[in-house]
């Protein structure tokens, strides 16, 4: 084995003097630094010119060095010896003693007779160090052989004045509180056995990096587990089950290249090992307490997982791989569009190695690299709150990533931030780099900037482990190490596999046109299998007969399962969870059903939410707040959208549902109207009023919690969460709605699409502060038009309307509100739970209406009281279209023109109308954008027929229609309401889509001018328009 190199150019020259002045030259001077307890100063050493030199230690007999003496990576220690030897010199041994005098100038007691001096002890130490830091680097990671990388020269022993005539003379290293390699009984050893030990550990197939964790504890840890004196056994029997499950991997990308050869399939070949290491990693993982993995991956070796790991049906698989078919005799049939087979997801209940059963889940995701991340995370969490997990050991997430996407994709550090966060953590997620070293074509160089593609990771306290793919044994221990990590630790940790991809990018990419030296080594480079099974048949712990046994097996249940294919017909497609059972397809009806709440339940629930304790020394601002709440709830009148907000999730929570609400300063509120977490002014203690609203409430029953400042990962974590259990209300709320495309994949991927792709349902809430108010191009726009327009209901039909048979919210994509009271808010918020169904809701939420002197509700609004205003003929709930508040009949002749708006222009309208008296213009507000409501808009456009005679327009002309917004013209809801409100008109007879006359800002390539004069400009012009006494005939 070789230790020491040869130096060359000018690069060797600094390191011989370096070496010269450890080995003969060179001192110890002092840099000082006062010590907090005593006058007395800590020394440690750099080196300085003789002229300066401090005196040197003396040797030290090899048999009085008792104590442990220097651990490299500790100065506390020698800060606490020093401390106990200024107080009694002979309570430290002698070597100690002899330091310390040397050190602080004082002159030593013992000559010493010695060949190992403290100097050599110190630097042994360092090499040790050395090696636990940057042992990695001389790693055999690479199965090509292909990459160069330079030793780095702290690993070599000259470089701390060692030569090989030291080789065989005995050193000690036993060093104070270290576990692992240093810890040992067994003090004295000789140079080589101590650089070879090192070499073992931390040189072979495994390159360990844990030394930029700042716990000794978690150190010490992985230190004994590194750094075991025998190297990894494994028994005849446990290395025939990694055998078979190696075989299964391979054999099973070789049957799909055989039968599909020009398909796409983004198979596993030369990353084989990842199945055996996964299940060996799940047995462990099982063994110690975990009953449930969710499980999230791109498209790379996916297939192999799922019928490997996960155990989806093989003839599934193989099917799909046929075209597959729709599943038929099924009541309530609804099939989505689908999605290709390597996105799709599934979940099994798996019998693990040691005789226990672990609930996998595998969650569908896109082609959009690690998007499904924080999703995992999420589902994670729900699965830990609905099986009480309080330790968060017994579901786990397990994330596989490409070594491209690691380094490259925005979320992985977003997701890995979340993972300490004390409402997002889940107590660890094991992360699985497939590591092909190329990125479709891209080459590491052009990649990524740092060493590594796992380097993110280091900016949190994760361990982590490359390995060398080829080395299937090395794989299943670091797999072993990192369910052990997770579990005993609760936090993060990184399987780094450095493998290969054996063809391209997929089956039928030419990858030689970009890497054509890796894949003529690729050509001739055997697989993982053909290297164990060589490796089992020379230590004859395997015959070729055992092999060609288990091969033949494998190959004929692939045959028989390839046969069954052809007349596979898919079973009913259930929801992923239990919790889901009961829950109605969009083709089956689901009645409507009312939200108002029964009086007395409003004002219970009422006063918990408006009341803090006794001795609690709230803000002055925010107790008067309180108060006025209060005052709300006893007289009934003047409800605000926060209380509104507070009740909806109050009622929710005693009719026994989860509440979950997350985001950037969610707590407060961006517009510091929620309150839902109040601070003490004096002791900085807190207190949410929602976690007090039942008896013995479970404290993570009602969440609010301040997010870290990320769109992306944290929607998708609450998207995650919302998806495992439909008995909650989950809402993510952005700090303003134009920041909400940061987590724009979220909403194109998953939100948007998810049921009709992978028939997964959730009932997420996201709540996007949304109008324009002077604020500037950033702070204006949710992007109304963008939800609306990735809507998917028809504009030219009109769907069934009746509302016993109306189907019309369960078939359409999502829902888009722009909500103008507090009591419809707290209608539409409780209509998300009763229904039989989940779809999410998009909220254009308010901004200056939440303090709006007309935005205001009655209390009466919100109970289920026959004869009370929100009680119509069904009964109380949200209402999709408001209609104008004027009392006008069912036939009002006297209108000339009807304006249909959203959000809060109404109020801006109904102010302007009042100042210039026009009584003849009525205005009604569209709650519900998507899916559209037809009946009412219809039943508006009945109720404002004819103008009356004497009219200052055409004789029998029906009532101008005008849609009337605050955003551009290219913008907000103009061109989703133009062809669905023209269908409307169509239907009665009414007129054209020339018919239809547009009030609003002309179109902008900005959201809205940053120029507050401009925008109050604009703002009453529009407003003015909507209200002027003559026709309008803009834009037609």
């Amino acid at each position: 084995m070789v230790w020491f190199r040869v130096g060359s150019g000018v690069g060797s020259v600094a390191k011989h003097a370096i070496r010269r002045s450890l080995c003969q030259g060179g001192s110890y001077a002092t840099r000082t630094r006062v010590l907090p307890s005593q006058n007395r100063y800590f020394h440690t050493t750099v080196l300085k010119s003789k002229a300066q030199a401090a005196p040197v230690p003396h040797p030290v007999p090899l048999s009085r060095l008792t104590d442990s003496f220097l651990d490299g990576t500790s100065s506390v220690y020698l800060e606490e010896l020093q401390r106990a030897w200024e107080a009694d010199p002979n309570s430290v041994d002698e070597s100690w003693d002899n330091f310390f005098r040397n050190f602080v100038g004082q002159a030593a007691t013992s000559p010493g007779i010695s060949g190992q001096t403290i100097q050599e002890s110190m630097r042994l130490l360092l090499l040790v160090r050395a090696y636990q830091v940057n042992g990695h680097m001389k790693a055999k990671l690479d199965p090509l052989g292909l990459e160069e990388r330079e030793t780095p020269d702290d690993l070599d022993p000259a470089l701390y004045g060692f030569t090989e005539a030291d080789l065989d003379r005995e050193f000690f290293i036993g060093v104070w509180r270290m576990s692992g390699f240093l810890s040992e009984n067994r003090p004295v050893q000789t140079l080589r056995a101590i650089l070879t030990r090192l070499e073992q550990s931390y040189c072979g197939s495994i390159g360990y990096e844990y030394m930029h964790i700042a716990d000794r504890d978690k150190c010490n840890w992985l230190r004994d587990k590194i750094e075991t004196p025998t190297p990894r056994q494994y028994n005849q029997q446990r290395r025939e089950v990694i055998l078979d499950r190696l075989i299964w991997s391979t054999q099973f990308e070789n049957f799909l290249a055989t039968k599909w050869t020009a398909a796409k399939r983004f198979g596993l070949e030369g990353g084989e090992t990842l199945i055996p290491g996964m299940k060996e990693m799940f047995d462990r993982a099982a063994d110690l307490g975990v009953e449930s993995i969710v499980i999230g991956m791109s498209h790379r070796g996916r297939l192999n997982v799922l019928g490997n790991v996960v155990r989806k049906p093989l003839r599934q698989i193989f099917s799909e791989f046929s075209g597959g078919t729709k599943p038929v005799d099924e009541v309530g049939l609804y099939t989505g569009t689908g999605d290709v087979k390597y996105h799709l997801g599934t979940s099994y209940d798996r019998p693990t190695r040691g005789g226990r059963r672990i609930h996998l889940s595998l969650v569908a995701n896109p082609s959009h690299l690690e998007a499904v991340d924080p999703v995992v995370v999420g589902k994670t969490r729900a699965k830990q709150y609905y099986s009480n997990d309080v330790d968060r050991t017994k579901n786990m997430g397990i994330l596989i990533h490409g070594d491209g996407s690691f380094a490259g994709q925005g979320v992985v550090y977003e997701t890995l931030h979340l993972s300490a966060l004390p409402n997002y953590t889940t107590g660890g997620t094991i992360h699985i780099v497939v590591n092909n070293q190329v990125a479709f074509t891209t080459d590491p160089t052009a990649g990524r900037s740092s060493q590594y593609c796992t380097d993110v990771a280091k900016a949190l306290n994760v361990p982590i482990f490359h390995v060398n793919g080829d080395d299937m044994e090395a794989v299943v221990h670091v797999c072993e190490l990192a369910a052990e990590w997770r579990q005993t630790f609760h936090s993060d940790v990184v399987v780094d596999i450095v493998c290969y991809r054996r063809f391209g990018h997929n089956e039928i990419d030419e990858p030689s046109f970009t890497q054509p030296k890796m894949y003529k080594v690729i050509r001739n480079h055997p697989s993982a299998l053909d290297i164990y099974q060589k490796k089992l048949l020379e230590l004859g712990q395997t015959t070729q007969e055992d092999i060609d046994r288990i091969q033949n097996k494998v190959n004929a249940i692939l045959n028989e399962e390839f046969l069954a294919s052809k007349a596979y017909v898919p079973n009913r497609r259930d929801w992923l969870s239990a919790y889901w059972a009961g829950f109605k397809s969009p083709e089956q009806i689901s009645r409507v059903r009312n939200t108002g709440v029964k009086p007395e339940i409003l004002k219970s629930v009422g006063k918990a939410i408006t009341s803090l304790p006794e001795n609690f020394k709230a803000h002055r601002a925010v107790k008067k707040i309180f108060e006025q709440r209060s005052q709300m709830i006893e007289t009934g009148e003047g409800i605000d959208w926060a209380v509104g907000e507070a009740l909806a999730f109050a009622t929710l929570l005693v009719e026994g549902n989860h509440v979950r609400l997350s985001g950037q300063d969610v707590e407060r509120g961006t517009f510091s109207h929620r309150h839902s977490v109040v601070h003490d002014q004096e002791t900085g203690e807190k207190y949410c009023p929602l976690d007090h609203v039942i008896m013995n409430q479970n404290e993570e029953m009602f969440t609010v919690s301040n997010s870290s400042l990320s769109e992306f990962g944290v929607l998708g974590f609450e998207l995650g969460y919302s998806m495992e259990n439909p008995n909650a209300l989950i809402l993510w709320e952005a700090q303003f709605g134009d920041f909400a495309n940061g987590a724009q994949v979220i909403f194109d991927q998953f939100l948007s699409s998810g049921e009709s792709k992978w028939l997964r349902q959730t009932g997420l809430v996201v709540l996007l502060p949304h109008g324009y108010d002077g604020q500037g191009p950033e702070h204006s726009s949710a992007r109304l038009e963008r939800f609306l327009q990735m809507s998917d209901d028809n504009p030219y039909v009109i769907p069934e309307m009746d509302s016993t048979l109306r189907k019309q919210i369960q078939e359409c994509n999502w829902q888009v509100v722009n909500v103008t009271t507090p009591a419809n808010y707290f209608h539409v918020l409780r209509r998300q739970l009763h229904r039989e169904f989940r779809k999410p809701l998009i909220v254009m939420s308010p901004k200056n209406l939440l303090r709006h002197k007309e935005c205001k509700s009655n209390l009466s609004e919100f109970d289920d009281v026959q004869g009370h205003p929100g009680f119509d003929k069904q009964g109380t709930r949200f209402k999709r279209l408001i209609k104008d508040q004027n009392d006008h009949s069912d036939l009002e002749e006297g209108i000339r023109r009807l304006v249909l708006c959203s959000g809060k222009v109404y109020y801006e309208l109904d102010e302007q109308r009042k100042k210039v008296k026009a009584d003849d213009v009525a205005i009604c507000r569209v709650e519900q954008l998507c899916p559209f409501p037809y009946d009412l808009a219809m039943r508006e456009l009945k109720r404002y027929p004819k103008l009356k005679e004497g009219s200052t327009l055409p004789e029998k002309m029906d009532a101008e229609v005008v849609w009337c917004q605050e955003e551009p013209m290219n913008m907000g809801a103009y061109s989703y309401v133009l062809p669905r409100l023209h269908t409307a008109m169509k239907e009665l007879g009414r007129g054209t889509v020339e018919d239809i006359k547009y009030i609003g800002r002309a179109p902008s390539a900005a959201t809205a001018t940053g120029f507050i004069t401009v925008h109050v400009k604009e703002q009453a012009e529009l407003v003015e328009k909507a209200l002027q006494p003559e026709p309008v005939n803009y834009p037609f």
